[in-house]
């Protein structure tokens, strides 16, 4: 089929027409429509931003609003443990120093022991004609002096053996806590195999268990029987795991370590101070090894001393500036970490 050439032209100025303003259209709309889609696009992806700000902000308050309840619990639990170191050290009793230090006796009996040594230093000085007043004095340090002096130094003995063998008790804990044991069944695993003060001292804790007291409870109990600040980090980890939750095993295991750096530390400078101490000793020593050579040499050189009110009154200020300047050098030596 043909149509005329007026036809023909007029169909090809209709389809120039459409193409014309298909292009134009695609060209002017979004001025005409002032840039709406990118618009709404823009609309979607900022009410989308939005929203995800939102839920990241609501996640961050809720994360925060946890780390802070953590750190009023663990704040209000180091307070409730200091509190209670402060007392403890206020209450310090006679029974609790003899409960320290391992003895199997009461307060009665060691003042009995106590009378029995005051008379044990006061004789010998009355049985050799020293005068009476030293005696006394004698009595007074082998009644009051001596026996506390005893009981601390078998008080620090078992805590530097109890410090020897804690950090292997924690590393025993935390093997079985990482093997899926509890933590009672851990310190059962303790008691059984570790030597004395160390498993005794857990079995304590294991057997308070089983009459109602927690592990919490048990360790305070056995810091008031052990005060070492090793048992109080102990004790500070079990009750904030115990209030706030988390991974005993890691916090035990970073326990252990820094125990152990604590132990390399006090032994390193006890080695450090090594020397001074040996300095303090030839010269706290070195008095009486000048008087016992005097007295070999030339027995009757020093007998105004002991035979004369001024000679005595001498020897007890030499005895109370010698017994100053040791104090004063044992504090000098003395690190405490």
């Amino acid at each position: 089929m043909f149509f005329g050439a007026d036809l023909t032209q007029l169909a090809f100025i209709a389809m120039v027409a459409v193409a014309v303003g298909g292009v134009a259209l695609a060209l002017l709309f979004p001025l005409i429509s002032g840039g709406g889609a990118e618009a709404r696009v823009r609309a979607i992806a900022e009410n989308r931003k939005a929203m995800s700000s939102q839920k990241q902000s609501a996640f961050s308050r809720l994360v925060d609003g946890q780390k802070d309840n953590r750190r009023k619990q663990v704040q209000e639990t180091l307070k409730q443990i200091d509190e209670r170191e402060r007392q403890r050290k206020k209450r310090m009793t006679l029974r609790m120093m003899i409960m320290q230090s391992g003895l199997d006796i009461s307060p009665n009996m060691f003042w009995v022991i106590s009378l029995f040594t005051g008379i044990a230093f006061s004789v010998p000085p009355l049985v050799f004609g020293v005068p009476w007043y030293v005696a006394v004095l004698g009595g007074i340090v082998g009644f009051l002096g001596f026996p506390r002096w005893f009981l601390n130094f078998l008080r620090k003995r078992r805590q530097n053996i109890f410090l020897h063998d804690f950090a292997d008790a924690i590393d025993v804990m935390v093997r079985g806590l990482k093997a899926g044991l509890p933590v009672s069944d851990a310190m059962k695993i303790i008691a059984a195999e570790s030597g004395p003060p160390v498993g005794p001292e857990f079995m304590e804790v294991v057997e308070g268990q089983r009459v109602g007291i927690t592990i919490d409870q048990g360790i305070e109990r056995m810091f008031e029987r052990m005060p070492l600040s090793e048992v109080n980090f102990l004790g500070i980890v079990m009750s904030i795991q115990s209030k706030t939750g988390g991974n005993l095993s890691e916090a035990l295991g970073n326990l252990s370590k820094v125990l152990r750096d604590r132990k390399k530390m006090k032994a390193k400078i006890r080695a450090v101070s090594q020397e001074a101490k040996s300095s303090a000793a030839i010269i706290g020593a070195l008095p009486f090894v000048i008087m016992g050579a005097l007295t070999v040499l030339n027995p009757e050189y020093l007998n105004p001393l002991f035979n004369t009110s001024t000679g005595n009154i001498m020897l007890m200020g030499c005895g109370m500036w010698m017994l100053t300047g040791v104090l004063v050098m044992r504090k000098m030596i003395n690190f405490q970490i």
